[in-house]
Order: structure tokens, then sequence, then C-alpha cells
């Protein structure tokens, strides 16, 4: 890539400073397929990148305990009004040699970042899994970690791309103490940044076109090796003779032979590492300038799109029977007490619940009666059932939805509107593991604009939940919100017991029901809420 004079004036230097060896030893092809994944065209083309935006705020968003750190800002929208991705995460690969400092910088970058939802991602987890013979050969240090072809670049590729395009990837855990994958992987979701580290970041090509920038941790060699032995000595069981003997026989021809030559390729070189802290903040500052170029308004989109257009058919409704219409008027009235509101709308969750189990895919079976008789009946085809509330007001389904389906599995998706941009910001989510191949119930008691529904089915899409096994359920709908999410997703099941025709310029329905989740919990609305996210006091 074509280098940027403002950030090469970050280190003070050309971003040049190593250049592939004449000599290649005696690695013989290995080596010489290695080198040439390690360098790409110089001078090649490169498309423009998508850049995404994030909120910068004075204070950091973040709440310190004692046992963890929570973000309190939320994720802006990353899609657009067709529910497509519209940004792509900004990646900052980090790259150096073993024990260079490259993870301190990164926790470095994070923390003066002062971005929510930035993902950390090591190279260390994308070791190949190991022969019996490599096995042995790593247990008496006569393994080549430090090898591009100990690493797994195709599984490297593959999750940054998903992480990249917004979308939930599970990372392997590697156990440096037996050279081996552990059973479990770890699951990684939703960034604004994701900042990729390892000594190979820069090894192969296609890697180099997912990095929007590059950094290379510039450490003098003695100060690794002795990092190095102090690491391997007391967080990975080695003994001291071992550590010097890997880093004599691979460690050290590696970063000369692999490693400092892809520093040409960076488009930053930091020298001292985690202690050139000036080239910290100017680099934090090129992202922050990247994060901000281009800012998104998700709701505003939706208000003037899709409207005038007749009710799609992926919609239901509730057939209005005098019970119904009954109910609806009990607890639209704003003269209902909180025990006759909640008692109604209980009913009416019941009744939605039931209605929406009938599109469930069934299939015909047969049983043995008591009296010896077969009956001719129906069974749900799938694998299993999951509901899934948009919080606060959509955990108010999760117990009708208990009642009628034993055994289901429940997650929570915390969706709250930012009083300064008036757009959804994704705060928490916590899903039931596989979750791809269930049917899942999607629930928020109202939707007005349908943003905060767009950004829940949107969370499900980015687990592999197929959108033809999404169902939207709510107690009532706007038309403007039911358009928005079919439009965005025209496979996804849309079921509500009412649809209002108006919402109007602080985003309620009209004639509507009210702030559902403070009616319901008793608590008093703040005087700018909408209808389909709820003020939480923490």
């Amino acid at each position: 890539p074509s280098q940027d004079p403002a950030l090469l004036s970050l280190c003070g230097h050309p971003a040049h400073a190593g250049e592939a060896p004449d000599g290649r030893g005696a690695a013989g092809n290995s080596s010489a397929r290695s080198l040439e994944r390690l360098y790409p065209a110089v001078g090649s083309a490169k498309p423009p990148r998508k850049r995404t935006t994030s909120q910068c705020k004075s204070e950091p968003p973040l709440l310190r305990t004692s046992k963890r750190t929570i973000y309190t800002a939320g994720r802006p929208p990353w899609y657009n009004e067709h529910g497509t991705q519209s940004k792509e995460a900004f990646v900052i690969g980090l790259g150096g040699g073993s024990a260079s400092g490259k993870t301190t910088v990164a926790t470095m970058i994070i923390e003066a970042l002062d971005v929510p939802w930035v993902v950390l991602l090591s190279m260390d987890s994308f070791y190949k899994v190991l022969t019996k013979q490599q096995q042995e050969q790593a247990a008496s240090n006569d393994f080549n970690f430090d090898h591009p072809d100990a690493f797994d670049f195709d599984l490297i590729i593959a999750t940054l791309k998903k992480l990249k395009q917004g979308k939930s990837v599970k990372i392997p855990i590697y156990d440096f103490t037996t050279h081996s994958r552990k059973k479990e992987w770890k699951t990684l979701y939703g960034a604004n940044v994701i900042i990729f580290e390892g000594i190979m970041a820069f090894a192969d090509k296609e890697l180099l076109k997912l990095l929007d920038l590059k950094i290379f941790v510039d450490t003098d060699s003695d100060i690794r090796l002795v990092r190095r032995l102090r690491r391997d000595i007391s967080e990975r069981g080695r003994d001291i003779e071992g550590v010097i003997k890997q880093y004599n026989k691979f460690v050290k021809p590696a970063f000369d032979q692999y490693i400092q030559p892809t520093m040409r390729l960076a488009d930053i070189v930091v020298p001292r590492g985690s202690g050139n802290r000036v080239a910290i903040e100017l680099i934090v500052q090129h992202v922050h300038s990247q994060l901000e170029e281009r800012e998104l308004s998700v709701r505003a989109a939706l208000a003037s799109a899709h409207q005038c257009h007749p009710l799609p058919q992926t919609l239901s409704v509730l057939k209005s029977t005098p019970q119904v219409r009954g109910m609806h008027t009990i607890i639209r009235n704003k003269e209902t007490s909180r025990d006759e509101f909640i008692f109604y709308s209980k009913r009416l969750m019941r009744l939605l619940i039931e209605h929406a189990l009938s599109f469930l895919p069934f299939q015909s079976c047969t049983v043995q009666t008591p009296q010896g008789q077969d009956y001719e009946g129906r069974t749900y085809s799938g694998k299993q059932i999951t509901g899934v509330s948009i919080l606060r007001a959509g955990e108010t389904m999760e117990p009708a939805l208990r009642a009628v389906c034993k055994d289901v599995r429940i997650g929570t998706i915390l969706i709250q509107t930012n009083c300064n941009t008036g757009e959804p910001e994704l705060h928490y989510l916590r899903l039931p593991k596989d979750i791809s191949e269930d049917h899942v119930i999607l629930m928020d008691c109202t939707v007005s604009t349908g943003a905060a529904a767009m950004m829940a089915v949107r969370v499900l899409l980015d687990h592999d939940v197929p959108e033809d096994k999404i169902f939207l359920l709510s107690l009532l709908m706007a038309e403007m919100g039911v358009h928005s999410v079919a439009y965005a997703f025209p496979r996804v099941k849309i079921i509500t017991t009412a649809v209002d025709k108006k919402v109007n310029d602080l985003f309620r329905i009209i004639p509507g029901i009210g702030n559902f989740g403070d009616r319901y919990f008793g608590t008093d609305a703040p005087p700018d809420w909408s209808d389909e996210e709820d003020a939480l006091s923490t």
C-alpha cells in the first residue's frame, strides 16, 4: 500500500527500515513459500476502505468494579435502513517480534481510544493443531512456533473477515503449557474497532488486505529476550535452558528472516514499544479521525422510507375478536390501574404467543391412544425454540412464552436510545449457545419506527440465525415499524395483536398505548420517551 505521510510522521522516520535479506538460508522450499506470502507488491493498488463511526466522549464509557469492567456506552447502528451492513469495523494490525510489547501497546490503544465495543484478537490463538510427532518435538523445544507454517492463516482470515463484517465468531483457545488447543472455544462479537496482534500479523497477502492500519512495534532484541524469559518461565511453565535453546534455534532466526522484513509493510513503526507514549497518542488521534468520518442516522431514514405501501404478507395480526378488542380497550385506557394493565397485558401476550406458535413447522406423526387406537397428529419438526427479549419491556413476555413452550431457552438484548443522537444503541446481549439452529421468538411489547427491532434482528443474523427462522412478536406495532422491518428483512415473520397507523414527531405510536415498560413496572417515563426503548436508571 502507498505510504501516508501523515502516518509516517508518527514514528519520526519512514516505515521502510527492514528490507528482505538476499540469502534465504537452508529453509528450502518452505522458506521460499513463506517469503512469497510475506511480500505482496508494495506499490499494488489498494481498494478504498470502508470505515466505521463511533461516539467519542470526554469521560470514559466504563464502569469499573472489583470483578469486571462494563462498557456503559452502546454500539451505534452498523447497518443501514435496508438492514445490510454499512460500516465495517476498523481493523488495526499490530506486528513485531516476540515479546516486543504488542499486547501492551494494544491495551494502551484500547484504553486511550475510549470507545465501546473494541475486540482484541491475538494471533497466539491460531496455532495449528500439532500431530503426535510435532507434540513430541514441542515438548523438547524442537518445534518451530515462530515459522509462518505454524499458524492457521486460513482460520485467521476467515475469522477476521467475519468480525469485520460485524458477525459472531468462535475463537480457539490455545494452551501453551500442553501445546494444544483446548476443547472449548470463546465467542467474540460486535466491534467498532478490532485490534489484531501477532508476530506474523503482516505475513500473508490476504490478511494484509483486511488491515486498515498496520503498526510495527520495534523493540530492542535484548529487551525482547529478557521479557520472553520472564514470560515463558513464569506463565508457561518452561525452564530457562529450554527457553534459551528455543530462542537461539527458532525465535531469533525467524525474526531476522520473516518478521523484521515486514516492517517495510507497516504504516507506522513505533520504536521502544509501550514506552513511546507520544506515538500511541498520535495513533489514537488518527483512529478517532477515521471513526468519526461518517455518522449514520437510521431512525431518520426509516421515518421517510417504505411508507404508503400495503402491509406486507409476512405480517400476521391476531384476529380482532370482541375479546381481543376489549382487552385493548382496557390497556390503552390511561385511567386503567397498573394491576389491570398487567393482568390484561398478560392475557394478550398469551394469545399472541399461542398464535405465533402456529407458524412453526410441523410434520405428521402417528401416536397410539390409551384405547389402543392410532391418532394421526402433528409434531414440531424443528430442533428447538429460543425466546429472545428486547429489554426492558420485552422481558414481560417471557412468562407467557415459558407457559406454553416447555424448556424454552431465553436470551436477552438491551437496546436503548442515545439521547443526543436519537439513534438506537446496543448495550448488552446474552444469547444461548448454538442459537443458529433454533427458531427464535423475538419479543418486544411495542414497535414504532422499527429501529430497535431491526437492530435486534441484525444481532440474530450476525449470530447465523436464518432470517426465515426469526419471528418478531409485539403487542402493538405502528405501520412504519412493520414496513421498516419487512423491507429490511423480508423473510422475518412479524406477528402482533394490533397495528396503529401513525407515529408522531417523538416516535410515539398514535393512538398508541403509552410507555409500556413504565406502565407495567410502575416507573415514571422521562419526557422524551419513545415507544420502542425504555430509558433505564442504573
